[in-house]
């Protein structure tokens, strides 16, 4: 896992990092926020008598090493009330006892994998005892890679929680599809393959931070067609069709982030055009995923080596929709592995 740096868009830095870095930029200059909880009256009180604050719940799940610990204690450092290995079905349970507490527990993490074992088959159901009882929970699903969960059980010496006699790809393989479904319901999968402890607290923060919820959060995240396909991607648009800097001598050192790199590749045939009907396209599913409830969105903007035109592109995008009221994050995933 590699480092990164984090910074915001305006006034703009120069961004660069070793190998795999991601750099992450929020657009508005500042952190993002979530919202207050719901209020519903309680059966068990008398007329009159004040309304119960629901908690705000989030769920914290994904396959074993890809940080599940680290986004759970980031969430604790926010203020959160946190529950690490709850048995599924006391998370009712749970959220009761926080709105009984006059609003001393208003924000309540809980932590399911598959440590709990047969108390994961009882999610299900408890997700839908929730939306049974209007209770707006989101989840936060943790991926990595087979190749980086590997690497991590090898060196801190421990087994995979399912791997039995087996090897631990075996285990992997049998998590992830316990996990295929929960990962389907998700809100916001964050792939940590090539974060390390700092880079995914710096993700969480921009997702968890804050007062206030804004309808959608956008993270817009370039990426190399040749270090594959970003997995928690949800939109994936190709950059190859422009030409690339990296054949013009004076701007190859540079990256997307340079002006006069990024004029060059807005100064294709093509380039404006690109930004303006996809920007639209944008607007227009934007406005579906808030219809849907859907509060996260990740569009990953590729090129050859992630370094030029992507770069460039993703930049001016996530300017657009943070110009449009789309609270956006900005990741770099392979600009400064070359």
């Amino acid at each position: 896992m590699t480092e990164h740096e984090t910074q915001p868009t305006a006034p703009r830095d120069r961004a660069h990092g070793g190998t795999g870095d991601d750099v992450v930029r929020d657009t508005a200059g500042q952190d993002t926020v979530q919202d207050n909880g719901a209020q519903v009256s309680r059966g068990s009180e008398t007329a009159g008598a004040p309304e119960a604050a629901i908690p705000e719940l989030v769920i914290i799940s994904g396959m074993s090493g890809a940080g599940r610990s680290t986004a759970a204690k980031c969430l604790e450092d926010l203020g959160w009330f946190v529950v690490d290995n709850l048995p599924p079905a006391l998370i009712p349970t749970m959220v009761e006892l926080g709105a009984r507490s006059q609003g001393n527990v208003a924000r309540i993490a809980v932590v399911v994998d598959v440590r709990g074992r047969r108390f994961f088959d009882n999610l299900r159901e408890s997700l839908a005892d929730l939306e049974a009882k209007n209770v707006t929970r989101r989840i936060v699903f943790l991926e990595s890679s087979d190749e980086a969960l590997v690497r991590r059980f090898e060196s801190v010496r421990r087994p995979h929680p399912l791997q039995g006699d087996g090897r631990i790809v075996d285990g992997i393989a049998a998590e992830r599809e316990l996990l295929r479904e929960l990962r389907g319901d998700a809100d916001l999968v964050i792939d940590t393959s090539s974060l390390n402890v700092h880079e995914l607290r710096a993700k969480m923060d921009a997702q968890f931070a804050g007062e206030e919820e804004p309808e959608l959060r956008a993270t817009v995240m370039s990426f190399g067609f040749k270090y594959g396909l970003p997995v928690d991607a949800d939109l994936v648009a190709d950059m190859r069709f422009l030409p690339n800097p990296h054949w013009v001598p004076e701007l190859r050192p540079y990256t997307g982030l340079n002006e006069e790199v990024a004029a060059y590749v807005f100064n294709q045939p093509g380039a404006k055009e690109f930004l303006d009907r996809y920007a639209e396209l944008l607007r227009l599913i934007a406005a579906g995923y808030r219809r849907e409830g859907k509060r996260y969105v990740t569009i990953a903007i590729g090129c050859t080596g992630g370094k030029h035109r992507s770069v460039a592109v993703s930049e001016k995008l996530a300017a657009r929709l943070a110009a449009e009221g789309v609270e956006t994050v900005v990741v770099h995933r392979d600009m400064g592995r070359e």
